[in-house]
């Protein structure tokens, strides 16, 4: 008996017979149970009648997918039902304690705890709720689902891996192994701790980004303005009104002898990038002979149209030494009347759309494509300052843009430890 009780491999963390990751306060083997013995409801919403029109700006709080992060609850772009709409839906009421699941779409795993803004709110058809009961707390649950061996689950249920949807039943029939309630709460605590600090480190962002957008509109003016909203000190005299030709010089060289054979594309996220990297896989034929080849430094244009881009991208290639890119697309590099920073950042605001719009044919634009030539795009009229002030804008934005990728790291790390948690503290 007693070598039986020695050789025992305990149903811990690990599957260790000491756990690598556990309080230390903590022993004795996990419980193997499913979510369904977990919960009193299991069930989703549906959308009401009318959609986005019957949206209200106060009332009963909305949840749909785009609400509910990896342990996090995304309310800048809640929707609001009236009392009547939300008394036909009594049923997907959310209580205090409810873990939201997303069951379809790209989305389809992410999963957090109902924070109390939402409370008495409803969830839509993508959005399920996760009650449990009094026998596993509600962060322990959520903590689950969101672990490698809630996502696998998760995942399995996904014909070839396209991830769909899940249905009630697959989620009740998720299996996991889970500790008495007090160690539970101990676990909980610890990350209701980081995801808090991950909150926060998203708002830190989202607040840098929104300063830079503010920036990006006050900084720069239209090619009708004299000068900008905001003027930067010690900043005086009026803006000089320019073609594009009369700052940039076109890029025409072709990769004749075939030897680049990184074909980028244009990403609103990374600006020129590696196609192979983005798609996982290159789209290009083997020959590149046509292609324009592009050095570091040189910008593209892409003239198709597509969410915040309504008049198009226009990004530098920063990332490679050099890159082959569709004739398709326009592409040039600054000249010595600009400073390619200053040029950069003007093209992430929204004062160049205004020498796009006034030349640019409504025509193609149900094709996906502005009706636009070269020559025209070259043409379109712009608004530049002395050097001396380019260089002290793309500074003033450059350093917010290095703060806002420094933040970003730390985000990554904060994420990168919970992942670790999620994987070494369940089973």
């Amino acid at each position: 008996m007693a070598a039986d009780k020695q050789d025992k491999v305990l149903n811990v963390p690990n599957t260790g017979k000491v756990p690598t990751l556990r309080f230390p306060e903590f022993s004795g083997e996990y419980e193997i149970t499913r979510i369904g013995k977990l919960t009193n409801k299991v069930g989703s919403g549906v959308t009401p009648k009318g959609g986005e029109s019957v949206y209200t700006s106060e009332g009963h709080p909305f949840v749909r997918s785009q609400n509910v992060g990896n342990g996090q609850m995304f309310l800048d772009d809640i929707a609001y039902i009236d009392e009547d709409t939300h008394n036909k839906q009594i049923a997907t009421e959310i209580k205090h304690g409810d873990v939201l699941l997303n069951i379809t779409g790209a989305s389809i795993g992410r999963c957090c705890v109902a924070s109390d803004f939402v409370v008495g709110g409803n969830v839509n058809q993508h959005v399920c709720i996760v009650r449990p009961t009094k026998d596993v707390t509600s962060y322990y649950l959520c903590s689950l689902l969101l672990s490698d061996k809630g996502q696998k689950q998760i995942d399995s249920f996904q014909a070839g891996g396209n991830r769909q949807g899940l249905n009630f039943e697959q989620i009740k029939s998720f299996k996991f192994s889970i500790p008495k309630l007090s160690e539970q709460m101990k676990v909980s605590e610890l990350l209701t701790l980081v995801d808090e600090r991950i909150t926060t480190q998203i708002r830190i962002i989202e607040d840098l980004k929104s300063e830079r957008k503010y920036l990006l509109e006050q900084l720069f003016c239209l090619p009708n303005e004299r000068a900008p909203k905001l003027r930067l000190k010690g900043m005086t005299g009026e803006w000089q009104k320019v073609k594009l030709c009369d700052i940039v010089d076109r890029v025409t060289e072709k990769n004749k002898t075939n030897t680049c054979n990184r074909v980028l594309t244009i990403a609103a996220q990374y600006g020129l990038i590696d196609q192979q990297e983005f798609f996982n896989k290159q789209i290009a034929s083997s020959d590149l002979t046509t292609y324009y080849l592009l050095h570091k430094g040189d910008f593209a244009y892409n003239k198709s149209y597509s969410g915040d881009y309504s008049w198009g991208a226009v990004k530098r290639l920063d990332k490679y030494d050099e890159g082959v890119l569709s004739s398709l697309y326009i592409c040039f590099r600054p000249n010595e009347n600009v400073d390619s920073d200053f040029l950069c950042h003007y093209f992430e605001s929204t004062k160049w759309y205004r020498g796009i719009s006034e030349i640019s044919g409504e025509g193609a634009r149900n094709h996906g494509l502005l009706n636009m030539s070269v020559d025209d795009y070259f043409n379109t009229f712009h608004r530049i300052p002395t050097q001396r002030e380019q260089k002290a804008v793309a500074n003033v934005l450059n350093a917010l843009v290095d703060k806002i990728d420094i933040e970003i790291e730390i985000l990554k790390k904060l994420q990168k430890q919970k992942s670790y948690l999620l994987k070494e503290m369940f089973i």
